[in-house]
This record gives C-alpha cells, structure tokens and sequence, in this order.
C-alpha cells in the first residue's frame, strides 16, 4: 500500500465529506492539495530530519566536510550532486540535509550542488521517464540534471556569498556538535528530537504559506495554458514554460504524468523537461523556506544560475531532438 495512502483518504474525508465540497471542482483540488501535501510534507520533513540528526550523531562534522570538501577542484560538487539524485525527496525535505552540510562545514557551493540535484534528479523519475520517452530522453533528463547541480554549485561557490546565509543556518556549530559522535542513544534520541523540532518551528509558517499558494495555482491555474502559448516553434516556449513552472510545487514523480499531457497537445519535450526542471528545482514554496535560512540576494542568485542552466537545456534538448 502506498504509504501516503492514509494521508489522501483523510485529505479526501476532509475535502469531500466534511468540508462538503463538490467532488471535481476547482476547489476541491486545491483543497484536496492543500491537505495532502501539507500533511505529506510535515510527515517527511519529520522523519527525514529525525533520522538525518541520529545519523549525523555518529558523523563528526570534520568527516563529513572531509568527504564533500575534497581538494580535488570541484571533487565536492560532483560528489553532492549524486548524492542528491540517490536521494528522492521534495525540495522541502532537502532542505534539512542542506542545512546539515552548512552546520558541517561543507563549503557553500557544494551544499547547492545537492540542493539542486536532490529534488530534481531521482531514480523514480528516470524509470517513468523511461517507461514514457524512452532511454534517450531519460539519460539526457539525468545527465543535463546533473550537469546543471554541478555547474550551479561552482558558480555560487566563486562568487563567495558566504555572508548571506543567515546565522540561523550556522548556529548549530557549537563545540557540543563535535562531541554528538560520542552521545548514548538516549542522548542522541534526545538531540534528534530537539533539533526536528527546532527546524519545524522555524520553516513551518513558509510551508504553509508554500504549499497554499500551489494549491492554488494547481486547482486554478489554466490546465491548457502551456499547450496554448508554448506549442513547439515559439521562440519563447522554453522561458515561458520555465517562468510558468516556478510558482508550481511538485516533485519529480508527480510533475512527470503532467509532462506527458503537454507532449501529447504539441509542447516540445525539451519545453516539457524545462517546465519540470523549474517546478522541481525552482519552486516558489521553496523560496519561501530558504528565505529563513539565506538572505534574499543569495536567493535570486541561486534562481538566476539554475535558471539559466534550465533555460540553456531545454534550448538544447528542443535543438537535439527536433
């Protein structure tokens, strides 16, 4: 069984039988939505942090910033960007391991090398990409994923942005994270429990505002708009599709039923693949959780290089396979 399974039958009973809304409507799917995915989000956002702290309690932070901070030039990137794809969560349930590295030490622009990998690269997405497209787009979708994670990571880490991370990312780094390798497991059940609590009082106001705004645009948002006004040829298809996808939250799994539709109404797959990019790894919920832990300067920085990476593949995927 699914194990969301339970989660959509309560969104389904609160959506259709006690709030009484009509089945099929606009605003049954944005309610439905709503409380699907706030309560899927807090439901991982709880386990992954709780489980991530027990496991970083027998990792000293110097280990994991030896592992991600190799001197080989740009090593670290590389090897957070697989990380990321092995990894198949949400935006918002990378965030915590984001937050980890940073806390560890890991260098900046090797933490957005996974920050962008991790929600829009995984295994799930390639098999359906491959069971939909083929091998050939699957390999390209993973391969110009990870190209992008990489690439993003560099580029944010010479431009040393360092100052614009908010303290609250870094205030964990005390002399008592470097003894959490040496804690009981009451201790560390204790500190896990501490820290999944600390992080979900500080981000849980973005994730609703977050998930309510794409709950909104999912229920509201015209179905046939991309289909309209990105059809193949356009030249401005792929910006489009990519500026269409930001307010957009969904993972990888989720956004890939959706790719196909726009294929099947005559949108280019390297558009289609672009607008998954940015629903993925550009979505404004999660924006509004990374504004409490960076500034925002370092925000549209990070908009700006994946972006533009994004916008560069789907030109590219549209040239490719016309």
């Amino acid at each position: 069984m699914n194990l969301f399974h339970p989660i959509q039958l309560f969104a389904d009973w609160l959506t259709y039988s006690f709030l009484a809304i009509e089945p099929k409507t606009l605003l049954a799917d944005a309610v439905g939505f709503f409380v699907f995915d706030t309560l899927k989000i807090f439901l991982l956002l709880t386990v992954i942090i709780f489980s991530v702290s027990i496991i970083r309690s027998f990792l000293p932070p110097e280990k994991i910033r030896k592992i991600l901070s190799q001197e080989k030039k740009y090593f670290g990137n590389v090897l957070a960007a697989l990380l990321g794809i092995i990894t198949p969560f949400c935006t918002c349930s990378a965030i915590p391991l984001f937050l980890g590295f940073l806390e560890a030490g890991v260098p900046l622009g090797t933490t957005f090398s996974f920050l962008v990998a991790s929600p829009m690269i995984n295994e799930v997405a390639l098999v359906l990409l491959l069971g939909m497209f083929g091998w050939k787009i699957a390999l390209l979708y993973i391969t110009s994923g990870l190209i992008i994670a990489i690439f993003s990571g560099i580029v944010i880490g010479h431009l040393k942005v360092e100052n614009l991370v908010e303290d609250f990312a870094h205030k964990n780094n005390s002399n008592r994270q470097l003894e959490l390798h040496k804690m009981n497991w009451k201790e560390r059940i204790k500190y896990a429990k501490n820290y999944t609590l600390d992080i979900i009082n500080n981000v849980w106001p973005y994730i609703i505002i977050g998930v309510g705004l794409g709950a909104w645009i999912h229920g509201y948002a015209p179905a046939d708009f991309l289909a309209q006004y990105a059809s193949s040829g356009k030249w401005y298809a792929v910006p489009l599709a990519v500026l269409v996808g930001i307010p957009l939250y969904s993972n990888a799994v989720g956004i890939i039923p959706l790719v196909g539709v726009l294929t099947e109404k005559g949108v280019s797959i390297g558009t289609s693949l672009a607008f998954m990019m940015a629903v993925t790894g550009l979505s404004l919920p999660e924006f509004l959780i990374l504004k409490k832990v960076m500034k925002v300067k370092l925000i549209f920085i990070f908009v700006s290089v994946v972006g533009a990476g994004v916008i560069f593949t789907g030109y590219l995927f549209n040239w490719a396979l016309n």
